[in-house]
């Protein structure tokens, strides 16, 4: 349990361009939910095809 403190207790990596600062779990996050968006515009509901 010790470890696994040791691993949570380190700073994490942050990425900068200019004045903007953001920490890399949570840019990934950020890209992983528009991803998802993305996809939930672009698929097409289930059982809608055919039906008019």
């Amino acid at each position: 349990m010790n470890a696994l403190y040791a691993l949570l207790d380190s700073p994490g990596t942050y990425l900068g361009w200019g004045t903007f600062q953001i920490q890399l779990g949570n840019l990934i996050v950020i890209i992983v939910m528009i991803v998802l968006f993305v996809l939930a515009l672009l698929l097409p509901f289930p059982g809608e095809r055919g039906e008019k």
